[in-house]
């Protein structure tokens, strides 16, 4: 797809994202963009042409050798939220600020988080299995009112979470690497080792939506586990490597908590033979919380904002920035756990 028209070179790369087609998402941007030339890449040969010469390039990656030649290149829009696959050190020397997908998968999200906490606060797994067996028997079942949920990452997803307990008389604690920022929680603790278990001995129900640094790797381990009560339930929306596996299957396995719910996992996907699979007291869904129909819309409507701000040269009205390009230095963004 090609649309000559005057404005700014946009160029859209051929791999999508959960199981969509980026022919769509080239679409919305002609229809939303229509002074801008739209260029979408079918192959290897085209990317490597199209790139050379766009202004704005848009998709999964960009590569060292594409970054370093691509001349005219002032925005790289990554479609994931995560941006630790890409050449950083390449674009900062050629000055590109780069923006992510973050906050386009906060409803998703938050919505399939509180329904696995209510699949464990109702027992609403032991009801599917009993279906399955056409078995009309009573079994037991405890209420969310009155629990304590605690949510790692108080970013756009945690945001979400947090609002959409509201409604269920629940305390809730957020945990941020900036707690002075505060939050849409009862309460909001930093991640200092024992502010952290402080929180973590009071919760029945964990969520965990951080990126993954430095600083939340393993943020979950043997030790945190064991504070958890015993009838804790942790659910992970975040990156599988915030949890240690080893430590989380001897977890369910001795019934220190209550159970699992996990969207991501490591390793990730994980092998048929994995120990987690084989747990009645786990729930695993294949990293799919954020997909929505409205992916591409919400998408569109950050790279739309931003190519304007970027015509308009006004780089500092632009949204979800992580690398950014202020006073010729080009800088990296960092939000630590606030996903």
């Amino acid at each position: 797809m090609t649309t000559n028209n005057t404005g700014v070179d946009i160029a859209v790369l051929r791999r999508g994202t959960e199981g969509l087609s980026t022919d769509d998402y080239a679409t919305q941007i002609s229809n939303r963009l229509p002074d801008s030339t739209v260029r979408l890449a079918r192959t290897p040969k085209e990317e490597r042409e199209i790139v050379t010469n766009a202004q704005v390039v848009t998709g999964v990656s960009l590569d060292k050798q594409q970054v370093m030649s691509a001349e005219r290149l002032e925005l790289f829009a990554c479609i994931f939220s995560g941006i630790d696959h890409l050449p950083i050190e390449s674009l900062q020397e050629q000055g590109v600020t780069v923006t992510n997908a973050s906050g386009i998968h906060s409803t998703g999200i938050a919505e399939q988080v509180l329904g696995k906490i209510l699949v464990f606060a109702r027992n609403l797994h032991e009801g599917w299995k009993r279906t399955q067996n056409h078995e009309w028997r009573h079994y037991q079942a405890s209420e969310l009112c009155g629990s304590t949920v605690t949510i790692v990452g108080l970013g756009s997803v945690g945001q979400e979470i947090a609002k959409r307990l509201r409604g269920f008389d629940v305390h809730t604690i957020g945990a941020r690497y900036t707690p002075e920022k505060g939050g849409p929680t009862d309460e909001v603790i930093s991640l200092e080792r024992d502010e952290l278990h402080d929180a973590l001995a009071r919760t029945e129900y964990l969520v965990l939506a951080c990126p993954l640094t430095d600083e939340t790797r393993h943020l979950i381990s043997r030790e945190e586990l064991i504070t958890l009560p015993p009838n804790a339930v942790l659910i992970n929306v975040a990156r599988g490597g915030v949890v240690d596996t080893d430590a989380l299957i001897w977890a369910l396995r001795d019934e220190s908590i209550r159970g699992a719910a996990m969207d991501v996992t490591e390793p990730e996907p994980l092998s048929p033979d994995h120990p987690l699979w084989y747990l009645e007291n786990v729930l695993i869904t294949p990293h799919m919380a954020g997909h929505t129909p409205k992916h591409w819309d919400r998408l569109v409507d950050i790279l739309e904002h931003n190519v304007r701000a970027l015509d308009g040269n006004n780089r500092g009205s632009m949204r979800n920035i992580v690398l950014s390009k202020d006073d010729g230095v080009t800088q990296y963004v960092n939000d630590k756990t606030d996903r």
